[in-house]
């Protein structure tokens, strides 16, 4: 039984496994938007239909495998509870009030994430970004909000629709920090009325859209390089215990070759004396 669980898991673990499950992935995320088609499906809905339940069954058996194989630890993998919501999903019954469910479908397609090693990483480097983001966060929140208390004071009487409320200057103050229309759509009617509105506007892309947006870029970079030096040094740990192994090897084999030439020197040794032994005598 033990035998037959090992061999199971080695075999959804596989590399060559792992790489069918990678090619169905794709290949079902393309089926599923040529199934918003209305041509394709009248053509070859049927077709697609049983493509899509085969890729569901493979994937339920690839869970079905890792859960025989680890038990309970399979849960203890952050990647294995996310692989196993997504197919779980795929497998609530899309009909009645679920029926909008089945265009959850395609959520099966971010399982690249987590058997697409590079994308692994990447998605590692953004989770462990989050608590520097978090406090940029916070930082630009706050900007934003001095940002619309001195606007809504300033400009709402004249642009209500537009700096009438708190919420609605903080949302307008967004587009500015985008530079979506921000000058012809916003700022210059209001330098009409209030010519020195630049003092507000241009301090305060400078801050949100040249500082406080790079902060987020820089956080993202430094995740992402320490996530790829913690892997390295992983690497190197690796090596370095594999290399430490075969020294410990190489000089349990030079202390067993030193033996061996030292009871063979003496044999060697006890030849030469019987040699002179046997000249010696008449």
């Amino acid at each position: 039984m033990f035998a037959a669980r090992e061999k199971l898991g080695k075999f959804v673990e596989g590399r060559w496994f792992q790489a069918l499950v990678t090619c169905l992935i794709i290949a079902n995320a393309i089926t599923l938007g040529l199934e918003t088609v209305p041509s394709v499906m009248a053509a070859y809905g049927p077709l697609l239909l049983l493509f899509d339940k085969t890729v569901l069954a493979v994937f339920v058996f690839e869970i079905l495998g890792k859960l025989i194989y680890r038990h309970w630890r399979f849960f203890l993998d952050g990647w294995n509870l996310f692989d196993f919501v997504i197919v779980a999903i795929a497998l609530i019954p899309a009909s009645g009030p679920l029926a909008v469910l089945r265009s959850l479908r395609v959520l099966r397609a971010l399982r690249l994430l987590s058997v697409v090693p590079s994308m692994r990483r990447v998605v590692q480097a953004l989770l462990s970004a989050i608590p520097g983001i978090g406090s940029v966060g916070l930082l630009i929140l706050l900007i934003f909000y001095v940002g619309a208390v001195i606007s809504t004071k300033v400009f709402g009487s004249a642009f209500p629709d537009w700096f009438g409320t708190i919420g609605e200057s903080m949302y307008t103050l967004f587009q500015v920090m985008t530079l979506e229309s921000w000058s012809m759509g916003i700022a210059r009617p209001v330098l009409e009325q209030f010519p020195l509105a630049w003092i507000f506007f241009i301090p305060f892309i400078l801050v949100t859209s040249f500082t406080v947006l790079n902060l987020f870029i820089g956080i993202i970079v430094d995740a992402m390089q320490s996530q790829h030096m913690a892997e390295h040094m992983a690497e190197q740990r690796v090596i370095d215990a594999h290399l430490d192994a075969q020294t410990e090897v190489m000089h349990a084999d030079a202390v067993s070759l030193e033996k061996k030439l030292d009871a063979l020197t003496e044999e060697i040794a006890d030849i030469k004396r019987l040699l002179a032994d046997r000249d010696r005598r008449p």
